[in-house]
């Protein structure tokens, strides 16, 4: 009997939502469909939780120009989630500095720009909750990055 080779396993999931409300509930979903698909060994209710965060603001905080994009990636030490919008202008030069260690270091995607603030101060939190400090206590990174097309704002978890 001949043994077939199992297929190449792609690492991430990128997907397209609604800039619209329902996409929330969407991402939630997508999340922990991803994370079992990826084998990530990441906790799939927080990465559920921290993903409808970042789905909520970018919804309730940017302009409506087209749809936003979740990307889940298998990482070494468990996932990182993503959030694009095409929201340049909350990010451009201010962001990109991770809230952690680890990517201060480099070996995270918040290096990209360079530069010196927060993710819940880069992204104006306090304006109506604490969604953003929530990913930042139980993520192991988070920032956000500007893109070709806008902006990310990412957050990565252990395994």
């Amino acid at each position: 009997m001949l043994d077939m080779p199992e297929p190449p396993h792609t690492p991430v999931w990128r997907i397209a939502l609604p800039h619209a409300p329902a996409a929330v509930s969407l991402a939630r979903a997508l999340v922990r469909t991803a994370l079992l698909d990826l084998r990530a060994g990441a906790d799939g209710g927080t990465a559920e939780l921290l993903a409808a965060e970042l789905v909520t603001n970018a919804v309730r905080h940017t302009p409506c120009t087209g749809p936003l994009h979740l990307v889940v990636e298998r990482v070494a030490t468990g996932c990182q989630v993503e959030v694009h919008d095409r929201e340049a202008a909350s990010c451009a030069g201010r962001c990109g500095e991770t809230v952690r260690e680890e990517s201060a270091a480099g070996n995270g995607p918040g290096n990209d720009a360079g530069c010196g603030n927060d993710l819940g101060r880069s992204l104006g939190e306090g304006e109506s909750g604490r969604g953003l400090t929530l990913v930042q206590s139980l993520s192991s990174a988070a920032g956000c990055r500007p893109t070709p097309h806008g902006k990310a704002v990412w957050f990565t978890l252990l395994a």
